[in-house]
């Protein structure tokens, strides 16, 4: 964490520190010090050196990492702590393994690239390098199993609020948890739980959010987008970890303390792109359509087939004119 702390105390100073205010600061040699810039130079930082004025950061490279996200969090227990990988299969399984280890509750799993990332329904989730945010955070609530669908509409909102917020993009969720823009998809939410009959033992939420991607496959083309698309210019992508955690943990605590309320549903409505539209509900052995018209306080989508109200807790989910849908 030494290197951390040091990267923090560069960005604190407008201009020159000594390499022995560093050293006296940190508790650490001279030595120790430029072994420490150099790390940092080879990480993409653009640190200047100058003898007799000291060190000077001119740069930051857009990388996940404690020193670039924590600056900008205002938690006080998700990603307090921050494990960070250039490569790993998957950040949920990652999460989930070290779970088992005893991880502390909050923990966020970020990797510049994953190889086995999944989606809703086993589909395929491949993290490119740098393009996007992939990330996993570790939950331990005194919940009940039937209460995880109210987090992942959370997960969902606080997505949407911080792309927002971050971007100025217009940004609406498809229920239960996927984020859009312009009909397209620029997020995904993956939830997962181990659990015994009556109460959760751990929860992990991935989420992975494009950010600086260009280009999509053919089959993709039409159904997602990324922030940079739609923005036209690139995105640094801590800032917005930081603000997806600030923004889920102050519903998240409301949330264990209260359930879900009137005033998230409200705000969740309001941002729900589902709402007021056809939808086609498709579970094993059976398709309904019908007009999507509210949400209940459990989080189920209302659907009016017009023989009565349908109320989905699970299943896929289609709404016309979204997502390449018509």
């Amino acid at each position: 964490m030494v290197k951390e702390e040091i990267l923090n105390l560069l960005k604190q100073q407008h201009g020159w520190i000594s390499g022995e205010v560093i050293s006296q600061q940190m508790g650490i040699t001279r030595s120790a010090v430029w072994k420490c810039m150099k790390a940092l130079k080879e990480q993409g930082y653009h640190i200047e050196s100058v003898t007799n004025k000291g060190y000077r950061l001119v740069s930051s490279p857009d990388v996940l990492t404690w020193g670039e996200i924590h600056p900008f969090l205002e938690t006080r227990m998700l990603g307090q702590k921050i494990y960070t990988y250039d490569q790993v299969d998957s950040t949920n399984l990652e999460a989930r393994r070290m779970a088992e280890r005893g991880a502390p509750d909050g923990s966020l799993f970020v990797a510049e690239t994953q190889n086995q990332g999944r989606g809703r329904l086993g589909r395929s989730w491949i993290g490119e390098p740098g393009g996007g945010i992939w990330m996993s955070l570790l939950l331990l609530p005194q919940v009940k199993p039937s209460d995880v669908s109210q987090i992942t509409l959370i997960a969902g909102l606080a997505v949407c609020l911080a792309v927002r917020q971050y971007s100025g993009l217009p940004a609406l969720i498809k229920w239960p948890n996927d984020v859009l823009i312009h009909g397209k998809k620029i997020c995904g939410i993956l939830t997962e739980m181990t659990a015994e009959i009556d109460r959760v033992s751990s929860l992990v939420v991935g989420i992975g959010i494009n950010v600086n991607i260009d280009q999509f496959p053919a089959t993709l083309k039409d159904t997602a987008t990324s922030l940079s698309m739609e923005a036209g210019k690139q995105f640094a992508r801590a800032p917005l970890v930081a603000g997806v955690l600030n923004a889920f943990e102050r519903h998240y605590f409301t949330f264990l303390e209260q359930g879900i309320t009137h005033e998230f549903l409200t705000q969740y409505k309001q941002l729900c792109a589902t709402l007021g539209r056809q939808v086609k509900v498709v579970k094993p052995g059976y398709v309904q359509e019908g007009l999507a018209s509210d949400i209940t306080l459990a989080g189920e989508l209302v659907v009016d087939t017009g023989q009565g109200p349908l109320v989905v807790n699970a299943g896929e989910v289609s709404v016309r004119g979204i997502m390449g849908y018509q």
